[in-house]
């Protein structure tokens, strides 16, 4: 096996040569341009770029939520294009946590039983998916909310809550989108620092779309999406972003 591919085996996830557009009343719109981008176990990439440029298009690909018009993506070394529905599912309920902007509570469940839900579905025992939801919660300053439905949480209690349900299941690869952006700077920073710990302990590898410089500097490394491609950037003091050089492909 070429070095390459070996490399592309190893690591939690890769993109290679992803194409993405969409047909709009105007005609063909590309999002994604041939993207490159492998992220290895325990590694922490932030996403950074203008609004509408596509960050949320990429999360959705890589997680296997959206199909690339051309390009592979890997999970685990197991390329998800050739994965049968029931597969690709199980690869997204086991291998893959998602935070997006939205919360995508279930509203008529309470806090402890939204956790819960992704352990139940792949048949957990009840008391187990309760324990490891219960911990979670507590960890992120919720355990006087456990009882409590979407409706009777706060933006951030309930963007912490759909933290703690990403994260339950242990997952190889979490999938972030603006995952503070409803917190206030303290439990933003304790949230993003509970990120890194499960990330560097289970080598867990994190993507992280934010518009947040503080976050975004705190990631292991930054890329930012610029007319449908990654380039690696670099933050200087005052927070002016550097663009440096093209992301390097699989095979590099």
């Amino acid at each position: 096996m070429a070095e390459s591919d070996s490399r592309a085996v190893a690591a939690a996830l890769v993109a290679k040569e992803v194409w993405k557009s969409y047909r709009t009343e105007g005609g063909e719109l590309p999002v994604l341009q041939g993207l490159d981008l492998t992220v290895e176990k325990g590694e922490i990439v932030g996403i950074v770029g203008v609004s509408g440029v596509g960050k949320s298009t990429l999360l959705h690909v890589l997680g296997a939520l959206d199909k690339p018009d051309r390009g592979e993506v890997l999970i685990g070394g197991v390329p998800v294009a050739g994965l049968s529905p029931e597969d690709l599912a199980a690869v997204r309920n086991r291998g893959v946590g998602f935070v997006f902007q939205f919360h995508y509570l279930l509203p008529e469940f309470t806090a402890l039983e939204n956790v819960m839900m992704p352990l139940l579905i792949r048949r957990e025992p009840p008391a187990k998916a309760r324990e490891r939801a219960r911990g979670l919660l507590t960890e992120l300053g919720l355990e006087h909310r456990l009882s409590h439905p979407p409706s009777r949480l706060s933006g951030g209690e309930q963007q912490r809550v759909a933290i703690a349900r990403a994260l339950c299941t242990e997952p190889s690869v979490l999938l972030a989108d603006e995952p503070t952006g409803n917190l206030d700077p303290h439990t933003g920073a304790t949230v993003f620092e509970r990120l890194r710990t499960l990330a560097k302990l289970h080598g867990m590898a994190c993507v992280v779309a934010t518009h947040n410089e503080t976050l975004a500097g705190a990631c292991d490394r930054i890329v930012q999406l610029c007319e449908g491609t990654l380039r690696e950037v670099t933050f200087r003091s005052g927070g002016a972003v550097n663009r440096d050089r093209p992301v390097p492909g699989p095979s590099a």
